[in-house]
């Protein structure tokens, strides 16, 4: 062990042990890995090692194909056998809804060109697995010749015997005791063994994530969870093979399994999860397993040995009962968190499946200052401070894990979590028919009912049509209030805000008055935010964006600081509304002493409402008159109560954002996660008419400016649709040959079209192009139509 290296890495698992890997190979070979005891010990040594590609977010998705590819590059680098069984695999599905989702999985995997994935009917899966499950419910399955298992102590061996052939050390038998940050921002690692100086550490701790977090005051969201599977004795139907089966997941009944020899491993994920050691593992604990329960999970082993009428017959040959480290949304956390040079890559539960995908990212984002491919579903910045609460933890984690093959509906709101921030008007929202969806903690309402309206989960139109139908009818006839206190806003002073304004942002600086659409560029030219900018004209700015995106945009910010700039997070102080529609100054007009004649698009200034002093700003998202409103949070419930009684002689009507997504995408209005990403660039998307090239400098200028044409460019589809809409991430076809897909899409009310916006191959892109792509896995004809096709003109948000 040297007193000194580069970046010290924390972890001996898999992960761990890829992120080195990755710091080695990439070019960092001054790193070590710090393990307190053997390697494996933790959650590696007893994973069933699974893999596959398939994941509900198509960037994740892409990394854990990335992962399976890497196996057979570290086995040849390091000369170990990763034990590599190559089996393919299949999920299967026994009801429609769970078909229908089958077949929109395979439809994403052709979006993003991984193309091993097929359907399979009922006999095809009956034939592939040996005829050792039950098929007559099986409705079809998406089979995917890029799956299967390997070892868990070779593989992990593997990827440390090839960090070591390019100069990495690794240190066992040596316990973490403490980090501590010296003045230059280096860390003073002390080990059981001694200390070591660092520029870097990377808490890929595992089990032990949550201590080595709070070592630097970081209360990571991560719990560990205990994981049943079994390993049986042979089974007849095996033996009988002269090839593996594939690795099997039943999705309806809560089991995975694959081959074990000549005997069957058969995983749970039961709806009675169990939390274990939620402060963390202890030290001492390693090469050991929980006590199983089989009482617990036996509903679901009743599923599992009925799906495999063989396991009636034989015997059980080992129980293990591991634990496994949670995120409240059972993906990793990434990246980088507290003090700087602080980095975590933990929460991996699926980590033969994600590990290297993992280990490349953050190895990437050290050494070059970004990974290559959007992983925000992996950014430990998608958390922040509300859900490191033990409570919030312990019910999201459960209710990822209880649900982790059960079938959630798009327009499904889960009630883990949930009601922790409360605007100001929640409850008479509540009361005047409110339902309610959630960001980053935050209630929003996405549509008003009768209360003794029920919406039923469905992947189709929803039972909410007709009242979105009518919200979108009624900004456009008249006047709706939508509660804006889901947008991200940010306080901008002192007497270098301009100045560092003018370097963060790409677009010209507004005067005073005034507001910009406002991109905001990484070094390399690729997108990092679509923020507004407002001028107040009192020497402060405000900058708004996503709400979710907080802890992500005060990280940036905070990466960038300039001299005499304060940054002030009011996203929580402030409140609001957005008032839209033809009637949106009648209405204002009644209640404000304030002359609004000079507020024209794009600018902003002061009002007095009532009694209320607010901050105003004329904006459109929906294509129509918009004044958006903002105001304290304890005057929120009484602004509403002022604007719907003045607004009731013009039928305002409250709305929620599914109708504002509608309107939105009726005028071609991309949003961030969708049409904006950190994987685009502005000219893809569109954004790069808001940049002012003229400026001399500003962050991300000239990789902006030398990135040539690019390869797909933003369009907007019409879909002849039947009784779904496009939700993004589906392919888009021309003459049988993929050439895009869709970035989001749903119905325009107020057209009364089915739309989507998608990213093209620029020769694919002309108004009138023929195209055609998959909705719901059906493949639907569409064309390419003008890209704001309701009032293209824009006279209606400017009348």
């Amino acid at each position: 062990m040297k007193s000194s290296y580069r970046a010290v890495v924390i972890g001996g698992g898999v992960v761990g042990a890829s992120v080195l890997y990755h710091l080695a190979k990439f070019g960092w070979t001054d790193v070590a890995l710090v393990e307190r005891a053997e390697l494996t010990a933790g959650s590696t040594w007893h994973a069933a090692a699974g893999f596959h590609a398939l994941n509900g977010d198509p960037n994740i998705a892409a990394l854990q194909d990335y992962t399976i590819n890497l196996y057979k590059q570290i086995e040849a680098e390091s000369g170990q056998d990763v034990g590599l069984h190559m089996t393919g695999g299949v999920n299967f599905a026994t009801n429609q809804n769970r078909w229908e989702q089958l077949k929109a999985g395979w439809a994403t995997f052709q979006a993003i060109g991984v193309e091993t994935a097929s359907l399979v009917t009922p006999e095809e899966i009956r034939e592939m697995t040996g005829g050792i499950i039950r098929t007559e419910d099986i409705l079809g399955g998406l089979a995917d010749t890029n799956e299967g298992y390997l070892d868990p102590y070779g593989t992990t061996m593997a990827y440390v015997g090839a960090a070591k052939k390019c100069g990495a050390e690794v240190i066992l038998r040596n316990r973490v005791i403490e980090l501590n940050q010296r003045g230059d921002g280096t860390w003073d690692v002390v080990t059981e063994q001694g200390t070591i100086h660092t520029e870097h550490v990377v808490n890929a701790a595992g089990l032990w994530a949550k201590q080595c977090g709070l070592m630097v005051g970081v209360d990571l969201p991560v719990t560990p969870m205990e994981h049943h599977y079994l390993v049986t004795e042979s089974l007849e139907g095996l033996q009988a093979l002269d090839c593996e089966v594939p690795v099997i997941a039943d999705l309806d009944g809560f089991t995975y399994a694959r081959q074990e020899r000549d005997g069957l491993l058969l995983g749970v994920y039961e709806r009675n999860p169990k939390h274990w050691m939620m402060d963390g593992a202890p030290w001492d604990y390693g090469i050991e397993l929980i006590p199983e329960d089989i009482d617990r999970i036996s509903e679901e082993l009743a599923i599992g040995f009925d799906r495999y009428p063989e396991l009636a017959d034989v015997g059980i040959k080992k129980w293990v009962n591991g634990a496994l480290t949670f995120a409240p949304d059972g993906n990793p956390l990434v990246g980088p968190v507290g003090p700087r040079g602080y980095w975590v890559a933990c929460g991996v539960m699926a980590g033969f499946s994600q590990g290297g995908g993992v280990g490349k990212s953050l190895a990437e984002w050290m050494i070059h200052g970004a990974p290559e491919s959007d992983i925000f579903g992996m950014d430990v910045a998608r958390f922040g401070p509300h859900q490191s609460n033990k409570e919030y933890i312990r019910q999201t984690t459960a209710q990822f894990y209880a649900r982790r093959m059960l079938f959630t509906y798009p327009n499904e709101q889960l009630p883990a979590g949930r009601n922790i921030k409360l605007s100001g008007a929640h409850q008479d929202m509540d009361a005047a028919g409110a339902r309610w969806g959630n960001v980053w903690g935050l209630e929003l309402p996405i549509y008003f009912a009768d209360k003794d309206f029920e919406e039923p989960g469905t992947q189709r139109r929803s039972a909410n049509f007709p009242l979105v139908a009518a919200e979108c009818e009624a900004v456009r006839d008249a006047a709706g209030l939508l509660d804006i206190s889901g947008f991200a806003r940010y306080r901008i002073s002192g007497e270098g805000a301009k100045d560092w304004l003018d370097h963060l942002l790409a677009c010209k600086i507004p005067g005073a008055g005034r507001v910009k659409l406002a991109p905001m560029l990484a070094e390399d030219g690729r997108l990092k935010g679509d923020m507004t900018v407002f001028n107040w004209g009192d020497g402060s700015y405000w900058l708004m964006g996503s709400y979710y995106l907080r802890a992500f945009h005060m990280r940036w910010f905070n990466q960038h600081m300039g001299q005499n700039v304060q940054i002030e997070d009011i996203s929580d102080a402030t409140n609001g509304f957005l008032l839209t529609g033809p009637k949106t100054f009648d209405i204002l007009e009644t209640v404000s002493d304030t002359d609004l004649s000079g507020l024209s698009m794009m600018r902003c200034g002061m009002a007095d409402l009532g009694l209320h002093r607010c901050q105003v700003a004329r904006l459109s998202l929906s294509g129509e008159v918009g004044v958006e409103i903002s105001c304290s949070a304890n005057e929120h419930a009484s602004l509403r109560k002022l604007l719907l009684q003045a607004g009731a002689v013009h039928d305002i009507k409250e709305v929620g954002f599914l109708s504002m997504l509608s309107m939105r995408l009726e005028k071609g209005i991309g949003i961030w996660n969708a049409e904006f990403t950190q994987s685009y660039t502005p000219a893809q998307t569109g954004l790069d008419r808001w940049i002012a090239w003229d400026k001399d400098d500003f962050i991300g200028r000239e990789a902006a400016a030398n990135a040539g044409n690019p390869s797909q460019v933003l369009v907007m589809l019409e879909v002849d649709a039947d009784d779904a809409d496009a939700v993004g991430f589906e392919p888009v076809w021309q003459d049988g040959k993929r050439i895009g897909m869709t970035t989001s899409g749903g119905y325009g009310h107020r057209l009364k079209r089915s739309l989507a916006l998608a990213l093209v191959h620029p020769s694919a892109s002309e108004i009138g192009n023929a195209l055609s792509v998959h909705v719901m896995g059906e493949e639907r004809p569409t064309k390419v139509i003008e890209a704001s096709p309701y009032d293209p003109t824009g006279a209606r948000a400017r009348s």
